[in-house]
């Protein structure tokens, strides 16, 4: 079939064609990006998965129906070397001399202004060549200590958004990149914000680990988020995300075609995005056949293992890839550490740091105490697949 006309683009955070089975995560969105705007409180929400279902469609899809509904937005991806205060100035400041324009928030947005200043001034946060021209307010967001100042700063830009008739959302991607001292900042902030009623929404995205993380930061934190699971979809919503694409082209998939890409997928959304555009590429006619969709996983699995599995790999040292490739020998996750350490003649104690070491890049998690699996799903086969050049 023809290329041009070929509905699957498969990329890092790239909107597919199809949301098929994040209906519900959708809605709750909705309802909380339209009750920000009457000033009612709704939990913040902190989209987690693995590696490549989604997550970041997700929030981008958030993103636009927060701005088509009146919402400020601000978008981050968490780094893993610089500081959440330092990432959040700009987009504040973006976000305050916009509300300054309205004519019932110059007051509080000028107030907020004057709350970054002081914040950026006692952090020594740089912004650029662009000063914040307006004078530090004595007092307000200038501790030097960020589970206090991050709140009052937030404080401010929701006073001013209420004044405007706006409301502020900000989504962070990569949550689990945020050091704990940051994150715990956010959670005390965003309770601030609940507490005062105020029209500021957050949306966060990142590895499972992060409801962990947020516990250990904050422990009220539970209370705070809801915690959407974004996982592999339905065998339904599978082929969904497929068929109703290539129908909407005026093409057609037989279901045989649909069940081999399902079960070589196991529903996980990118590698179905990857299978999909394969298989289309190689139609002859204007219905993709089962033939079409075996022919596929060579082509695939290629572009798989060059791609998104090997980028992920290069990113670790030679001890790290030994753990990891110790990991794939015993099957199928989750791990015990304990296997893990006898597979490598070592003690999960010695093994700790470098488990860590990996845990921090977010290509492994523990699921529960004691066990280990991989962030990027069938990153096992992967290994498994390419041991000869790995190994």
């Amino acid at each position: 079939m023809d290329p041009v006309r070929n509905p699957f683009a498969p990329g890092a955070g790239s909107q597919p064609p199809e949301l098929a089975g994040r209906q519900t995560i959708i809605e709750d969105a909705r309802v909380a990006i339209e009750r920000a705007m009457l000033c009612k409180p709704s939990r913040s929400q902190m989209f987690l998965g693995l590696r490549g279902v989604g997550k970041t469609v997700l929030l981008n899809a958030v993103d636009s129906m927060a701005r088509e509904r009146g919402h400020l937005t601000s978008v981050i991806e968490a780094p893993e070397n610089k500081s959440l205060g330092e990432q959040l100035l700009p987009r504040i400041h973006q976000v305050l001399r916009k509300l300054s324009l309205a004519d019932n928030a110059k007051a509080k947005a000028y107030d907020a202004m004057r709350a970054l200043r002081s914040f950026a001034s006692v952090f020594k946060f740089e912004y650029g060549d662009v000063a914040i021209a307006v004078e530090p307010e004595v007092g307000v967001a200038d501790s030097g200590d960020l589970e206090n100042d991050l709140p009052e700063l937030f404080v401010r830009i929701g006073e001013a958004a209420k004044a405007a008739g706006k409301a502020w959302t900000l989504l962070i991607d990569e949550v689990q990149y945020l050091s704990q001292k940051d994150l715990a900042a956010l959670i005390v902030a965003l309770h601030k914000i609940n507490q005062a009623g105020l029209p500021v929404l957050f949306f966060g995205a990142g590895l499972p680990q992060v409801a962990a993380l947020s516990g250990e930061a904050k422990s009220y934190a539970e209370r705070l988020f809801h915690y959407p699971d974004v996982g592999a979809l339905p065998e339904a919503d599978a082929k969904a995300a497929i068929r109703q694409p290539v129908n909407e082209e005026g093409a057609a998939i037989d279901d045989d075609a649909l069940t081999e890409i399902y079960q070589k997928t196991r529903g996980y959304p990118y590698f179905l995005q990857e299978w999909g555009h394969q298989s289309w590429n190689l139609a002859a006619g204007n219905t993709i056949t089962l033939d079409n969709a075996k022919q596929a996983e060579a082509i695939t699995l290629k572009r798989l293992d060059e791609g998104f599995f090997k980028v992920r790999f290069d990113r670790l040292t030679p001890k790290e890839r030994e753990y990891v490739l110790a990991m794939a020998r015993l099957g199928n996750g989750p791990y015990r550490s304990s296997d893990i350490a006898d597979a490598l003649g070592e003690t999960a104690q010695s093994l700790g740091p470098r488990r860590a070491q990996i845990i921090s890049k977010g290509m492994i998690y523990s699921p529960s105490h004691g066990d280990i699996a991989f962030t990027v799903p069938m990153f096992n086969d992967y290994l498994i697949r390419n041991l000869a050049t790995l190994g």
